[in-house]
């Protein structure tokens, strides 16, 4: 099975093409800046597939890390990810970054990411199973990780939480998801283009702006 994976959540873009019938399912990989991914994202791709002789129509499926992230490397990415999926006619698949970070984990898992503002985006898994997230404070937080391992991947984060003995792992990138590629299309659970949406876990700062200028009103 072929597939074209695209993270553009994080402080880098990742594009990977992968072949699972291959002993060595990378075929191709790429890494892009993260204020550059918007404008080299789509001609990147493309330039892989050319490179790699793969045209969209034998792709098994898009796969696309659709957040929480970065609003605008959310967006470019699953834009990226729609535009393709529609054009080949091939299936999409939406992983959560938070799902990613905790992958390798066993039992209860909470993974913990850096939002901003003193917040952080929160996932609570059982396996790979998703029990919840959520944008939650610092106090949430500690309050929510008391059983179960604590992942995070930034420094920050890490100390922060200090408390709760983190394990840093590295930052995802696209090439984690293909585990979730593989289990997805085995289960036939494919997502809907048009009613996908951005992982966002949070409002983006028009949202806020606008809810807070109708209360005043």
């Amino acid at each position: 099975m072929r597939f074209l994976l695209i993270d553009t959540c994080g402080g880098e873009a990742s594009v990977v093409l992968a072949d699972s019938d291959l002993p060595e399912a990378i075929v191709a990989a790429e890494i892009l800046p993260g204020r550059r991914a918007s404008e080299r994202l789509v001609p990147v791709i493309r330039g892989m597939m050319e490179t790699s002789g793969w045209m969209l129509q034998n792709l098994t499926a898009v796969v696309v890390v659709h957040g929480p992230g970065s609003f605008t490397g959310v967006r470019v990415g699953l834009s990226a990810a729609k535009g393709f999926s529609e054009a080949g006619g091939i299936p999409l698949i939406a992983v959560s970054r938070l799902a990613l970070l905790a992958a390798n984990e066993n039992g209860l898992v909470h993974a913990v990411l850096d939002a901003g503002r003193g917040e952080f985006y929160y996932g609570e898994y059982s396996g790979r199973v998703c029990m919840r997230e959520a944008l939650l404070t610092r106090d949430k937080v500690m309050a929510a990780a008391v059983k179960g391992s604590v992942v995070v991947c930034e420094i920050s984060v890490a100390e922060n939480l200090a408390e709760l003995k983190p394990r840093i792992v590295p930052e995802p990138v696209a090439g984690d998801a293909l585990s979730f590629a593989l289990e997805r299309t085995t289960a036939g659970d494919f997502d809907d283009g048009a009613l996908l949406d951005a992982n966002y876990l949070r409002r983006t700062d028009a949202e806020i702006f606008a809810k807070l200028k109708s209360s005043v009103q």
